[in-house]
Protein backbone atom coordinates (compact mmCIF):
# COMPACT_ATOMS: atom_id res chain seq x y z
CA UNK A 1 0.00 0.00 0.00
CA UNK A 2 1.64 3.49 -0.96
CA UNK A 3 2.44 5.92 1.69
CA UNK A 4 1.29 9.61 -0.01
CA UNK A 5 2.06 11.15 3.84
CA UNK A 6 2.27 10.43 7.00
CA UNK A 7 -1.27 10.07 7.74
CA UNK A 8 -2.34 8.93 4.24
CA UNK A 9 -2.22 5.95 2.47
CA UNK A 10 -3.41 5.58 -1.18
CA UNK A 11 -4.99 2.24 -2.58
CA UNK A 12 -5.84 1.24 -6.10
CA UNK A 13 -9.66 -0.91 -6.10
CA UNK A 14 -9.58 -2.44 -9.28
CA UNK A 15 -12.67 -4.16 -10.79
CA UNK A 16 -11.08 -7.31 -9.00
CA UNK A 17 -11.69 -6.11 -5.33
CA UNK A 18 -15.63 -5.03 -6.05
CA UNK A 19 -17.33 -8.32 -5.16
CA UNK A 20 -20.73 -7.77 -6.89
CA UNK A 21 -18.55 -7.81 -10.21
CA UNK A 22 -18.56 -10.98 -11.93
CA UNK A 23 -16.98 -11.87 -14.86
CA UNK A 24 -19.35 -11.77 -17.52
CA UNK A 25 -19.80 -8.09 -16.56
CA UNK A 26 -16.09 -7.17 -16.50
CA UNK A 27 -15.60 -8.44 -19.71
CA UNK A 28 -18.87 -6.26 -21.08
CA UNK A 29 -17.89 -3.27 -19.30
CA UNK A 30 -13.92 -3.65 -20.77
CA UNK A 31 -15.11 -3.55 -24.09
CA UNK A 32 -17.24 -0.87 -23.98
CA UNK A 33 -14.17 1.40 -22.21
CA UNK A 34 -11.71 3.01 -24.67
CA UNK A 35 -8.29 1.83 -24.51
CA UNK A 36 -7.07 4.76 -22.74
CA UNK A 37 -8.89 4.35 -20.20
CA UNK A 38 -8.96 0.76 -19.38
CA UNK A 39 -6.04 0.60 -16.61
CA UNK A 40 -7.99 3.54 -14.66
CA UNK A 41 -10.74 1.83 -14.59
CA UNK A 42 -10.29 -1.88 -14.36
CA UNK A 43 -7.34 -1.37 -12.25
CA UNK A 44 -8.15 1.95 -10.58
CA UNK A 45 -4.40 3.44 -11.17
CA UNK A 46 -4.68 7.13 -11.16
CA UNK A 47 -3.94 8.00 -14.78
CA UNK A 48 -5.47 10.31 -17.04
CA UNK A 49 -3.90 7.66 -19.87
CA UNK A 50 -1.87 8.61 -22.88
CA UNK A 51 -1.08 7.51 -26.63
CA UNK A 52 -3.25 7.04 -29.73
CA UNK A 53 -7.09 8.18 -29.03
CA UNK A 54 -7.85 5.50 -32.14
CA UNK A 55 -5.53 2.60 -31.25
CA UNK A 56 -6.30 0.85 -34.60
CA UNK A 57 -4.20 0.14 -37.75
CA UNK A 58 -4.55 1.23 -41.25
CA UNK A 59 -5.20 -2.85 -41.95
CA UNK A 60 -8.24 -2.57 -39.29
CA UNK A 61 -9.97 0.48 -40.77
CA UNK A 62 -8.90 0.50 -44.79
CA UNK A 63 -11.36 -0.98 -47.89
CA UNK A 64 -10.40 -0.99 -50.94
CA UNK A 65 -13.14 1.39 -53.03
CA UNK A 66 -16.22 0.20 -54.37
CA UNK A 67 -19.09 1.49 -56.29
CA UNK A 68 -21.88 3.16 -53.25
CA UNK A 69 -25.14 1.56 -53.77
CA UNK A 70 -28.11 4.47 -54.55
CA UNK A 71 -29.81 3.53 -51.56
CA UNK A 72 -27.42 4.02 -48.90
CA UNK A 73 -27.55 7.40 -47.50
CA UNK A 74 -24.62 10.21 -48.00
CA UNK A 75 -23.18 13.18 -45.74
CA UNK A 76 -20.20 15.06 -44.65
CA UNK A 77 -18.54 16.46 -42.38
CA UNK A 78 -17.02 19.57 -42.37
CA UNK A 79 -14.22 21.54 -40.17
CA UNK A 80 -13.23 24.84 -41.45
CA UNK A 81 -9.99 26.99 -40.96
CA UNK A 82 -7.45 29.18 -42.99
CA UNK A 83 -4.57 26.53 -42.13
CA UNK A 84 -7.07 23.14 -43.50
CA UNK A 85 -10.70 23.11 -43.93
CA UNK A 86 -11.20 19.13 -43.96
CA UNK A 87 -14.16 17.61 -45.12
CA UNK A 88 -15.05 13.99 -44.63
CA UNK A 89 -17.67 12.21 -46.98
CA UNK A 90 -19.86 8.95 -45.16
CA UNK A 91 -22.41 6.37 -46.45
CA UNK A 92 -24.25 4.17 -44.17
CA UNK A 93 -24.94 0.57 -45.42
CA UNK A 94 -28.59 0.03 -43.37
CA UNK A 95 -27.74 -3.81 -43.51
CA UNK A 96 -25.04 -3.58 -40.95
CA UNK A 97 -25.44 0.26 -39.80
CA UNK A 98 -21.52 0.73 -41.03
CA UNK A 99 -20.34 3.86 -41.89
CA UNK A 100 -18.29 4.13 -44.83
CA UNK A 101 -16.22 7.32 -45.95
CA UNK A 102 -15.54 7.24 -48.83
CA UNK A 103 -14.38 10.26 -49.74
CA UNK A 104 -11.95 13.32 -48.45
CA UNK A 105 -11.72 17.32 -48.77
CA UNK A 106 -8.41 18.53 -47.29
CA UNK A 107 -6.60 22.17 -48.29
CA UNK A 108 -5.61 24.74 -46.76
CA UNK A 109 -5.44 28.76 -47.22
CA UNK A 110 -7.98 28.96 -49.51
CA UNK A 111 -11.43 31.09 -49.71
CA UNK A 112 -14.57 29.14 -48.65
CA UNK A 113 -15.59 29.58 -52.69
CA UNK A 114 -12.32 27.43 -53.75
CA UNK A 115 -13.91 24.30 -50.62
CA UNK A 116 -17.57 24.95 -51.92
CA UNK A 117 -16.63 24.28 -55.29
CA UNK A 118 -14.71 21.26 -54.16
CA UNK A 119 -17.71 20.09 -51.91
CA UNK A 120 -20.23 20.15 -54.67
CA UNK A 121 -18.11 18.48 -56.92
CA UNK A 122 -18.92 15.50 -55.22
CA UNK A 123 -22.17 15.63 -54.76
CA UNK A 124 -24.03 18.92 -54.62
CA UNK A 125 -27.46 17.25 -53.61
CA UNK A 126 -25.30 15.89 -50.55
CA UNK A 127 -25.77 17.60 -46.92
CA UNK A 128 -23.59 18.26 -44.56
CA UNK A 129 -22.69 19.15 -40.36
CA UNK A 130 -20.35 21.85 -39.34
CA UNK A 131 -18.31 22.49 -36.44
CA UNK A 132 -21.01 24.98 -34.20
CA UNK A 133 -17.74 27.65 -33.75
CA UNK A 134 -17.17 28.07 -37.28
CA UNK A 135 -20.34 30.67 -36.78
CA UNK A 136 -17.86 32.82 -34.73
CA UNK A 137 -14.59 32.22 -36.12
CA UNK A 138 -13.46 34.12 -39.48
CA UNK A 139 -11.48 33.09 -42.43
CA UNK A 140 -11.94 36.47 -44.11
CA UNK A 141 -12.21 39.74 -41.26
CA UNK A 142 -14.24 37.68 -38.61
CA UNK A 143 -17.32 36.68 -41.34
CA UNK A 144 -19.55 33.80 -40.02
CA UNK A 145 -18.21 31.34 -42.12
CA UNK A 146 -21.30 29.14 -42.10
CA UNK A 147 -23.13 31.84 -43.03
CA UNK A 148 -20.90 31.94 -46.09
CA UNK A 149 -21.14 28.62 -46.67
CA UNK A 150 -24.88 28.36 -46.82
CA UNK A 151 -24.82 31.38 -49.26
CA UNK A 152 -22.98 29.44 -51.95
CA UNK A 153 -25.35 26.69 -51.54
CA UNK A 154 -24.19 24.34 -49.13
CA UNK A 155 -26.59 22.30 -47.29
CA UNK A 156 -25.48 22.59 -43.85
CA UNK A 157 -26.50 21.90 -40.39
CA UNK A 158 -24.67 22.19 -36.92
CA UNK A 159 -22.74 19.43 -35.63
CA UNK A 160 -23.14 17.88 -32.01
CA UNK A 161 -19.57 19.02 -30.67
CA UNK A 162 -19.92 17.02 -27.66
CA UNK A 163 -15.72 16.14 -27.88
CA UNK A 164 -15.28 13.31 -25.39
CA UNK A 165 -18.82 11.44 -26.14
CA UNK A 166 -17.70 12.10 -30.12
CA UNK A 167 -14.68 10.50 -29.87
CA UNK A 168 -16.31 7.63 -28.17
CA UNK A 169 -18.59 6.78 -30.57
CA UNK A 170 -16.05 7.18 -33.11
CA UNK A 171 -13.93 4.88 -31.14
CA UNK A 172 -17.01 2.15 -30.94
CA UNK A 173 -17.43 1.81 -34.68
CA UNK A 174 -13.67 1.06 -34.81
CA UNK A 175 -13.66 -1.52 -32.28
CA UNK A 176 -16.70 -3.08 -33.54
CA UNK A 177 -16.28 -2.61 -37.18
CA UNK A 178 -18.98 -0.18 -38.02
CA UNK A 179 -16.62 2.30 -39.51
CA UNK A 180 -14.44 1.54 -42.74
CA UNK A 181 -12.42 3.98 -44.36
CA UNK A 182 -11.65 3.64 -48.48
CA UNK A 183 -7.69 3.61 -48.69
CA UNK A 184 -8.29 6.11 -51.53
CA UNK A 185 -8.42 8.93 -48.32
CA UNK A 186 -4.70 9.68 -47.44
CA UNK A 187 -4.78 12.57 -45.41
CA UNK A 188 -7.61 10.52 -43.24
CA UNK A 189 -5.17 7.80 -42.62
CA UNK A 190 -1.88 10.21 -41.84
CA UNK A 191 -4.01 12.14 -39.34
CA UNK A 192 -5.20 9.04 -37.76
CA UNK A 193 -2.11 7.63 -37.67
CA UNK A 194 -1.11 10.67 -35.39
CA UNK A 195 -4.07 11.60 -33.45
CA UNK A 196 -3.36 11.49 -29.76
CA UNK A 197 -3.00 12.45 -26.24
CA UNK A 198 -0.47 13.85 -23.89
CA UNK A 199 0.79 12.72 -20.74
CA UNK A 200 -2.13 14.80 -19.18
CA UNK A 201 -4.94 13.09 -21.24
CA UNK A 202 -5.39 16.22 -23.28
CA UNK A 203 -6.20 15.58 -26.72
CA UNK A 204 -2.89 17.05 -28.76
CA UNK A 205 -4.59 19.79 -31.02
CA UNK A 206 -2.16 18.92 -34.19
CA UNK A 207 -3.62 17.96 -37.73
CA UNK A 208 -6.77 16.57 -36.49
CA UNK A 209 -8.79 18.26 -38.69
CA UNK A 210 -10.19 15.85 -40.89
CA UNK A 211 -10.87 13.76 -36.96
CA UNK A 212 -12.94 16.38 -35.96
CA UNK A 213 -14.78 16.67 -39.22
CA UNK A 214 -15.28 12.17 -39.05
CA UNK A 215 -16.23 13.27 -35.63
CA UNK A 216 -19.15 15.46 -36.64
CA UNK A 217 -20.27 12.91 -39.36
CA UNK A 218 -20.58 10.00 -36.60
CA UNK A 219 -22.20 12.29 -33.89
CA UNK A 220 -24.64 14.67 -36.35
CA UNK A 221 -24.17 13.14 -40.09
CA UNK A 222 -26.80 10.23 -40.17
CA UNK A 223 -29.81 12.04 -38.56
CA UNK A 224 -30.24 14.12 -42.09
CA UNK A 225 -27.79 11.74 -44.71
CA UNK A 226 -30.24 11.21 -47.29
CA UNK A 227 -30.39 9.40 -50.87
CA UNK A 228 -29.20 11.36 -54.35
CA UNK A 229 -32.69 12.76 -55.51
CA UNK A 230 -33.98 11.15 -58.79
CA UNK A 231 -34.14 13.53 -61.93
CA UNK A 232 -35.35 11.27 -64.19
CA UNK A 233 -32.38 8.72 -64.74
CA UNK A 234 -30.01 6.89 -62.52
CA UNK A 235 -26.82 8.59 -62.20
CA UNK A 236 -23.54 6.39 -61.70
CA UNK A 237 -22.21 6.25 -58.11
CA UNK A 238 -19.49 7.52 -56.30
CA UNK A 239 -16.23 5.17 -56.90
CA UNK A 240 -13.68 6.42 -54.51
CA UNK A 241 -11.74 9.84 -53.32
CA UNK A 242 -11.35 10.80 -57.12
CA UNK A 243 -10.91 14.58 -55.92
CA UNK A 244 -8.62 13.91 -52.82
CA UNK A 245 -6.18 16.43 -52.88
CA UNK A 246 -8.64 19.64 -53.36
Amino acid sequence: MPRVSETKYRVDAGWDDVPHLNETTKKTLLASTPPYQRDARSKGRPSLGSGAIYPFSEDDLAVDPFPIPAHWRRAFGLDVGWKCTAAAFGAWDPEGDILYIYSEHYRGEARPTTHTSALQARGGWIPGVIDPAARGRGQRDGEQLMSDYVNLGLKLQLANNAVEAGLYAVWERMETGRLKVFRTCRNWFKEQALYRRDEKGRIVKVNDHIMDASRYLVMSGKDIAITEPVRGHTSAPAMGDVHAGY
